[in-house]
């Protein structure tokens, strides 16, 4: 679900959602949907993926979840990873999504580190 406040609307549409606040949150879902990996397709087309709970990989190394995660069929992302870890020592602090929620097999686990 996506919520488009707009104050004081003006455009093409005039002021109505539809004209306005439509095409901004079509926008929304556009760059969302495949960052989620959701299919934008009939039901028929979708495939049936295997599903797994995700592992609570909290206060684990980064070496440590990896392994967690790949023996899980999940993969790591780590945030704001822009030099060299070590991956030893690191400690994981925050996961998203969080541990016991339902994924697709392959989806990318998000974690923060200390």
């Amino acid at each position: 679900m996506v919520l488009v406040t707009l104050y004081n609307p003006t455009g093409e549409g005039g002021h109505q959602g539809g004209g306005v606040a439509a095409p901004v949150g079509g926008q929304v879902f556009s760059e969302i949907l495949p960052y989620l990996e959701v299919n934008q397709g009939n039901e028929e087309e979708i495939e049936k993926v295997e599903q797994v709970k995700v592992p609570d990989i909290i206060g684990k190394t980064i070496s440590e979840a990896e392994k967690i995660l790949k023996e899980n069929s999940l993969e790591l992302s780590i945030e704001d990873a822009t030099e060299e870890l070590d991956k030893e020592n690191t400690i994981i602090r925050e996961q998203t999504p969080k541990a016991g929620i339902t994924v697709n097999k392959g989806n990318k686990i998000y974690v923060k580190k200390h």
